[in-house]
């Protein structure tokens, strides 16, 4: 494939947009709950539209690829995109930009389910581990540099306390949808035939799924971490805000963009510890440390909450595939529709965040952040439940099969 580099260069540009555009909600939201009069269960529907819209979506997202294609499927995200950016940017008001992410995340859903098996088949097999490292990455290094840029802006001499300033980000991402629709439409994008695993499934395959405990414990685990990670991530600014003083265009911010970055850094130390430990003890270990860390962000004083909370975010960096890939390698068919099943848990992203907004209003947010124990405590007795099929290989593992196959050759 001649243009082989240009297309993979594409779609590691829309891993950044997804990254960089979901990630502006953390930080924006100490801003929005100012320019809005926003008691904080309202501000709460802010990530709560937008991940409604990523649960919603993730198996009829799958459904359409088979049916209609890759570049349709691109092209309705880019479409939904947007549809929600410009209805932010035209129409600024509480109503509109809860409604808009919404339909933002209905787009941003949709791009990530495409996106996998289109790189597979643009880098070929052989090369799909390690353009999907580099995928990671992009996507860390947009969420790293996301609070930071909006940090930057709201900072500029004229903006600093303009209310709505903010907007413009909206009007610039809806020419950013425009451009990546243009390039879908102009570049020779191949045709994707999705594997076993990559395919929604039977409406039997759902049911088979379905009545397994397992099965229904790994998606609460899903809901678990996602809403453990986006309730620290858009809460944290408003947290340092209310209880430390600290400016949500300064601190905050950056408290949010060292949150991503370590979890990027995490990631890279995850892989190496999953080469020496079993996953089970890697997500007990992580958990544990990610709990140290929400007690000290919660009930430490200024200086070690600022540290704390991005800490937190180096701890969850392994959840979400050490799940992923326990769930899936605890059943022997049916891949697609359990990963499908494993994506709607991206629901947790709006429950979890909504409910901390609900209880803050009323008890205040370090009650309501209090909260994300429950789900921290749920991902570390995955460890103790879990019951692989199959179990990640570590070097010691690889060393003792090996020892055992020359010790049974004659």
């Amino acid at each position: 494939m001649k243009q082989r580099p240009m297309i993979v260069s594409y779609i590691l540009l829309i891993w950044f947009a997804i990254s960089f555009i979901t990630n502006l909600i953390g930080p924006l939201m100490p801003i929005a709950i100012q320019d809005f009069k926003l008691s904080l269960t309202m501000a709460g529907f802010m990530p709560f539209s937008f991940f409604l819209a990523y649960g919603l979506i993730s198996i009829p997202g799958g459904l359409l690829i088979e049916v209609r294609g890759t570049r349709f499927t691109l092209f309705t995200a880019f479409a939904l995109n947007f549809i929600g950016a410009l209805a932010i940017a035209v129409m600024p008001g509480y109503v509109s930009v809860v409604a808009g992410l919404f339909v933002i995340g209905l787009g941003m859903a949709l791009l990530q389910v495409v996106i996998n098996p289109l790189m597979r088949t643009a880098a070929g097999e052989e090369h799909f581990a390690f353009f999907s490292v580099m995928a990671q990455l992009v996507f860390g290094l947009a969420s790293f540099l996301s609070p930071l840029v909006f940090r930057l802006y709201m900072q500029r001499p004229g903006v600093e306390g303009q209310p709505l300033a903010w907007l413009t980000f909206y009007w610039y991402f809806s020419a950013a949808f425009v451009l990546l629709a243009l390039l879908n439409y102009k570049l020779p994008l191949p045709a994707v035939k999705l594997k076993e695993d990559e395919r929604a499934g039977s409406r039997e395959a759902y049911r088979s799924l379905l009545r397994r405990l397992d099965v229904r414990l790994y998606f609460l685990a899903i809901v678990a971490y996602v809403g453990t990670e986006q309730s620290l991530a858009n809460w944290m600014s408003q947290f340092l805000h209310s209880y430390h003083g600290m400016s949500a265009t300064e601190q905050g911010a950056i408290a949010v963009s060292r949150f991503w970055g370590l979890m990027s850094l995490g990631c890279l130390a995850g892989l190496g510890l999953l080469k020496l430990i079993d996953s089970k003890w890697v997500l007990a270990i992580f958990s544990t440390l990610a709990i140290a860390c929400l007690a000290f962000a919660l009930f430490g004083p200024a200086n070690v909450s600022l540290l704390a909370f991005p800490a937190a975010g180096f701890f969850l960096s392994v959840m979400f595939s050490v799940i992923f890939s326990l769930g899936l390698n605890s059943v022997r068919q049916h891949h697609g529709a359990f990963s499908g099943i494993l994506c709607t848990g991206i629901l947790g992203g709006a429950i979890v965040p909504l409910l901390i907004g609900v209880i803050a209003d009323h008890w205040g947010l370090r009650v309501g952040l209090s909260l994300v124990f429950i789900p921290l405590l749920y991902i570390l007795s995955v460890g103790a439940w879990a019951r692989p099929l199959v179990r990640n290989q570590t070097v010691y593992s690889a060393k003792n099969t090996a020892a055992s196959n020359t010790s049974a050759s004659p």
